[in-house]
Order: structure tokens, then C-alpha cells, then sequence
């Protein structure tokens, strides 16, 4: 695993690039979907997995045969080809349920701030720490998109 630091503070918390095989299913009758796929990126807002299909912008979508056997709830955020071959595409999902949903140890310490809440939480034991790389645009995930043409729909 791995922090992802983008240089601008705009997240929410701290993005983990990961591998955890999930079952994706679609909420919406009306844009069926269900595919086993991979998150390769988790935070405790959303995360990013790859997937054989394009599912449509606002999807409600359920992730199932999370670590612990856990479920949780979102809808997509973006999608985004891989390639330009059309086999592949990355689905952005925002949780509905935020938090450590992924069952990872140790998780950044920002996973436990509350949503609107500026101030960290207080703990009683000092967090594990996890190894900080700073990235740029030129290495992955960023690198999948084209400078300028990463949008994030509904933010400013």
C-alpha cells in the first residue's frame, strides 16, 4: 500500500493504492450491471476500480466481498476509459457510508476526522504511520489522464 499525496490539498483524506477483489452490482434496474472487479484505489469518501463496462454518471452501486465479508453502498462518481481500445475503464465511486469500509490496518489518520469536521479527532494512542510518497502528475493514476482533462463532476 501506498499514500498518495496530490499537490493540491483538495481531498478529503488520503487516497491508498490498493488490490481488493469486490463484487460491483448496480442498484438501478434500469442500468443493470455486476462485474467481479479490482479497487485499485481506496479513501474513506470513495474508491477507484477497474471495470469491463461503462456505467453511467450517479449509478447507486453496492460493493460486496469486502475484507471482513462487508458491504457498502455509493454511486458512481466518474468514468473514465483505460486505453483506447474500450476494454477497460475506470469506475470513481463516492460511499454513501464514509470510513475504513476496506478493513485496511492502520489506516491514514485523516479516514477518522469526521466529514465536515476541520479538527482531528482526539486519540488515545498515537496512529502507525505510513510510509509518505509524494507523487506527480507523470506517475500513476494520474498519468492515465491527459493534462487539464481530469474533471471531477459536481466540484469547484
Amino acid at each position: 500500500m501506498m499514500e498518495v499525496h496530490t499537490p493540491n490539498a483538495t481531498r478529503r483524506s488520503t487516497r491508498l493504492r490498493v488490490e481488493i477483489p469486490a463484487s460491483v452490482i448496480s442498484l438501478d434496474r434500469r442500468r443493470p450491471f455486476g462485474e467481479r472487479c479490482t479497487l485499485v484505489i481506496v479513501s474513506a469518501q470513495g474508491c477507484g476500480f477497474r471495470s469491463s463496462e461503462a456505467l453511467e454518471i450517479e449509478t447507486p452501486i453496492m460493493l460486496s466481498g469486502l475484507p471482513g465479508g462487508g458491504s457498502v453502498t455509493g454511486r458512481v462518481a466518474n468514468c473514465l476509459p483505460l486505453g483506447n481500445d474500450g476494454k477497460y475503464f475506470l469506475i470513481g465511486a463516492s460511499l454513501y457510508t464514509h470510513g475504513n469500509v476496506w478493513g485496511i490496518a492502520n489506516p491514514p489518520q485523516d479516514w477518522n476526522v469526521a466529514q465536515d469536521d476541520p479538527a482531528p479527532a482526539a486519540t488515545s494512542a498515537e496512529p502507525a504511520r505510513v510510509p509518505a510518497v509524494s507523487v506527480s502528475k507523470k506517475v500513476w493514476p494520474y498519468n492515465l489522464f491527459p493534462q487539464g482533462t481530469e474533471a471531477h463532476r459536481g466540484r469547484k
